[in-house]
């Protein structure tokens, strides 16, 4: 396997099981013994995961261009 491959390999798996456990932190709050909460703040929780999400899916799918450009 490529050097390059291996760091992407490693990363990738610590960076995704980081993030993972924060998410999982962030459904600790849902418990309403310890926390309360109005629908409209979860809502923007929600929203904020899914459009990190839908950004770095974006990313792989598309990489960016090194050079700039101008389109009409």
């Amino acid at each position: 396997m490529s050097q390059k491959r291996e760091k992407f390999r490693e990363l990738a798996e610590g960076r995704t099981t980081k993030a993972l456990e924060a998410i999982g932190r962030i459904g600790n709050l849902s418990n309403r013994q310890v926390y309360e909460y109005e629908d409209a703040e979860v809502k923007k929780i929600m929203r904020a995961l899914r459009n990190a999400v839908a950004e770095v899916e974006a990313r792989f799918e598309a990489p960016r261009s090194r050079k700039a450009g101008f389109k009409f």
